[in-house]
């Protein structure tokens, strides 16, 4: 424990001192410890994730369709199996590039953890100073560390000078942290608290310093993360499972069908050949060719919809994903509020002022000029009292970079103009520290010495002797002094962050030998300022609609346990102070949940019905974020979890779907995540859920849609091989159907818009099957009977109209028989498109969406009648289909047939559920 031992112990422990390792040892040491780089992830090759595209069990099911395909074309040449052989290929492969295309974007943590570490790095070598490549550095290497640098490796300070480093990408909080070199007197536990070690990946925000590097690589604070990030696993999505349910569900109903009838062709005399055709037609037509390619394209258009509400997807799978989420594990800083400190609230000269659109209100009234004149001292101290930089000026905007608190006070007063053109030059400095809790400046000043002191209240105003009243130095009472500390408790339980503002004249003496003694006494009290990381807009509201949808929103955060609550109360995720206990929110830090086992850990996680229990997490380190994620997914959550910084990354991994913030987020996050926040805000996440549900409610839609269709298509297979009568539709035809006539229909349903109830309703359950019991009755046993008896009606009555007899045997080339056969796939299609009114909800009547709300859908009807004209009158139509023209009077029965099914549907939903059409 490097932090522990002093720097000549750190410097014996690692047989080095400062300027004396040579580049000989250097080699030597690179040699026994590796490079000083993050070791490559091992995972599956581009080429095995290509060929996983390929092998999944829909694909497998699609291969062994177009296998059987190809075997009856060698059975019985001339029937069109080769055809439709190839199509099924084509199918599998444009897919799998197009799943492929869009996973090879995703994956990368390890290489985007690469690129956050500087390329080279400051050393002492053999007395000299030098620069070297980073993955050279070695323990016992001396860092040269200056401001804006970023840390290549961890390492023991040995000398800092009001040095600050930004642990932000490590530990999640974005406060800038002073360095020094004592060594720590008490263990840690967590050494990303110490305060004398800087660590891989982070930045120096200001002043300068040299530390002597401890670990390098894999061992570093940084590798570890790296190595949480590369060895979790986040198994398959909930839809990815249930893609797979469904396939094993038709797998074995094709198979098991086309055995059978396979058998009862046998028995029934058909002949070995024959029978074979009958059962690898019963497969095919059972076999849903156009689910894959129709599921893909609709999280797509998923994925579409919620970039254009600022959610960008990196994985298909995780649209469906955010529909079934049940809790979200949320950050606070830049997801909850705006990671932006704003100064809100001053308090100076007895004056309680409100800070609104760059104007100050007391009152509610506007705070005159005369009055804002007194207060240019207080602005003065905000002016000089900082180590923030200006970056540029453009115009009239003038932007500045360092710590948030002080670019909040100099962007307040340049707003209000208060910035002087003339700065005063800087005498000396004494740095903010935890002990003191302040900071103050020296300036020179019109002849004489001048200190500007801010830090927190109770710090700076037990050294206050006078304050400012009316302009003019008074005498400090105690009395006014508990009145200005009870404003800034009150100001704190709001969540803002409190600074106490004074300054010294000294008529006499030097800047040298600066000491908090010598300098922070005898101060004038100039006011309060009160700065707040405020709520997004849409916060309160998205936190609304995730408990109306039954979804618990769960804060996870970096920050100090006041702060948390406070923001969670302003955006209505804990109750007031003025609520009863029993419906209190519980506040944990680190150290405590530490001290829990599992099962008290999942007592505390357990929601209670009614009740704002759900419990807050402050000061959490990254592993205590993957465990409460762990925890959750162990009891049945579906867990979606936001992060912006490295030490997410696990966490981001181990969750059902990982959600990056996209404009204050490290590459490692984004990388590692399936969701990307553009706008880095909450309210986007809740749209997305509700998108994600949609998604899966669409899913649900064409499935059914898709199923509905295999029954008339195997229908003419059971009459077939039990009857002996003519075949009523050829593989081709039905080919024609799943792959032709059916997909944009299907794709339409796949695109409908979010019902506006569905974010009333609680989250589906994990148990909850895509194909279950309802789903196939209304498929199989309802929609498709009705298909199929028109179908099969349209196929016989065709024939008899035409004078033909059960007697009378037809050849695939009988012009009869193909007209026939024809007529058969035109009712299918024209019912098919019934169907896809009635399939746009189980539940609700198709009035209450009306025929035209959906363009989508209308066109997609459109281009399905197109095509099914052109499959009967094209001559190529005819011939790779083996139809035939029909005269135009014989449409109008089959246009009269097809509403019966939308009749039937809209009885069986009234008789159902009749309060749902009320």
């Amino acid at each position: 424990m490097a932090y522990r031992l002093t720097e000549r112990d750190v410097l014996k422990a690692l047989e080095t001192s400062v300027g004396k390792l040579s580049n000989e040892a250097a080699r030597l040491r690179l040699t026994r410890y590796g490079p000083n780089r993050l070791p490559e992830p091992t995972g599956p090759s581009l080429f095995s994730k290509l060929i996983r595209q390929f092998s999944h069990f829909l694909a497998i099911l699609l291969w062994i369709a177009a296998g059987l395909a190809f075997l009856a074309h060698f059975l019985k040449p001339g029937e069109g199996m080769a055809a439709l052989g190839c199509a099924i290929v084509a199918v599998v492969v444009i897919n799998a590039i197009f799943s492929f295309a869009q996973e090879y974007k995703a994956e990368r943590a390890a290489q985007a953890l690469r690129s956050l570490l500087p390329p080279t790095a400051w050393v002492i070598r053999d007395g000299v100073t030098q620069q070297v490549p980073r993955q050279e550095v070695v323990p016992g290497d001396v860092l040269l560390l200056e401001e804006g640098e970023q840390v290549s490796a961890d390492a023991r300070l040995i000398e800092a000078v009001q040095m600050r480093v930004d642990n932000a990408s490590l530990t999640g909080e974005s406060h800038a942290r002073l360095r020094q070199t004592d060594p720590e007197t008490e263990p840690l536990i967590d050494p990303l608290n110490a305060a004398n070690v800087v660590f891989a990946g982070t930045t120096v925000l200001s002043g300068h310093g040299r530390a002597v590097v401890y670990a390098t690589g894999a061992q570093t604070e940084f590798g570890r993360i790296a190595d949480l990030t590369m060895t979790t696993e986040s198994g398959m999505s909930p839809l990815q499972q249930e893609i797979v349910r469904v396939t094993h569900v038709v797998a074995t109903l094709s198979l098991a069908m086309g055995t059978v009838f396979f058998v009862i062709g046998l028995f029934m005399g058909l002949g070995l050949w024959v029978s074979a055709i009958f059962g690898i037609g019963i497969i095919v037509a059972n076999v849903p060719e156009g689910l894959l390619p129709t599921v893909t394209l609709a999280l797509a258009m998923g994925s579409q919809r919620m970039a254009r509400r600022h959610a960008l997807i990196k994985q298909l799978t995780s649209v469906e994903t955010l529909g079934c989420a049940t809790v979200i594990c949320t950050d606070k800083t830049g997801t909850l509020t705006e990671n932006r400190m704003r100064l809100e609230r001053l308090y100076a000269d007895g004056a309680d002022l409100e800070v609104r659109n760059q104007c100050l209100l007391r009152n509610g009234r506007l705070f005159g000029m005369t009055d804002r004149d007194r207060l240019m001292p207080l602005f003065e101290a905000m002016s000089y009292c900082h180590n923030a930089k200006l970056v540029r000026r453009h115009r009239s905007q003038v932007v500045f970079s360092g710590d948030p608190t002080e670019v909040a006070l100099l962007e307040f007063v340049q707003a209000h103009g208060a910035t002087n053109r003339h700065r005063i030059p800087r005498m000396g400095e004494l740095p903010f520290d935890a002990d003191r809790k302040r900071m103050s400046t020296l300036h020179w000043k019109e002849g004489k010495l001048t200190a500007f002191v801010k830090g927190a209240p109770e710090s700076v105003l037990g050294l206050c002797t006078r304050s400012l009243t009316d302009g003019k130095p008074v005498p400090l009472s105690d009395a006014h002094r508990a009145a200005i500390l009870s404003r800034s408790q009150t100001l704190a339980q709001q969540a803002y962050r409190i600074l106490a503002m004074a300054v010294r004249t000294i008529d006499s003496g030097t800047a040298h030998h600066l000491t908090p003694e010598t300098l922070e006494r005898d101060l004038t009290f100039l006011g309060l300022v009160a700065l707040l990381d405020t709520p997004h807009q849409e916060v309160p509201d998205a936190i609304a609609r995730c408990r109306r949808a039954g979804i618990r929103t769960i804060m996870v955060t970096g920050d100090h346990p006041l702060t948390a609550l406070a923001v969670a109360r302003q955006i209505g995720l804990a109750p007031q102070e003025a609520e009863p206990a029993p419906n209190q929110s519980i506040v944990l830090e680190g150290p405590q949940l530490d001290g829990m086992s599992d099962e008290e850990l999942q007592q505390v996680l357990r929601p209670v019905h009614g009740a704002l229990n759900d419990p807050i997490f402050a000061r959490m380190a990254p592993r205590h974020k993957m465990r409460i994620v762990s925890t959750l997914k162990e009891m049945g959550e579906v867990v979606a979890v936001t992060g912006d910084g490295v030490n997410d990354a696990p966490a981001l991994q181990k969750a059902d779907i990982g959600i990056a913030m996209g404009i204050s987020g490290t590459d490692v996050a984004k990388e590692t995540a399936d969701m990307i926040l553009l706008d880095d805000n909450f309210a986007t996440i809740v749209n997305a859920i509700e998108e994600g549900r949609a998604v899966y409610a669409n899913i649900r839609k064409f499935v059914t849609y898709v199923l509905s269709s295999n029954v008339p298509e195997v229908f003419p297979y059971l009459v077939y091989g039990l009857f002996g009568l003519p075949l009523a539709l050829t593989i081709p035809q039905v080919l024609a159907v799943d792959l032709g006539t059916d997909m944009l229909p299907a794709v339409a349903l796949g695109a409908e818009p979010p019902h506006p109830g569905i974010m009333e309703a609680a989250p589906r359950s994990r148990t909850e099957r895509l194909l279950n019991r309802s789903l196939l009755l209304r498929s199989y046993a309802f929609l498709g009977l009705i298909e199929a008896a028109i179908a099969m009606a349209a196929f016989f009555g065709f024939l008899l109209a035409q004078g033909w007899t059960w007697s009378i045997s037809l050849s695939s080339s009988d012009p009869l028989y193909r007209q026939a056969t024809t007529m058969s796939l035109a009712a299918i299609v024209l019912t098919q498109v019934a169907n896809v009114f009635a399939c746009r909800s189980e539940h609700l009547s198709m009035f209450r969406f009306g025929v035209g709300s959906s363009p989508l859908i209308l066109w997609g009807i459109g281009v399905e009648l197109t095509l099914l004209m052109l499959l009967v009158y094209a001559p190529f139509g005819n011939y790779v289909l083996g139809t035939a023209p029909l005269p135009f009077w014989m449409w109008i029965p089959l246009a009269l047939a097809a509403p019966l099914l939308l009749l039937a549907e809209e009885c069986r939903k009234r008789i159902g559920r009749p309060h749902v059409l009320a």
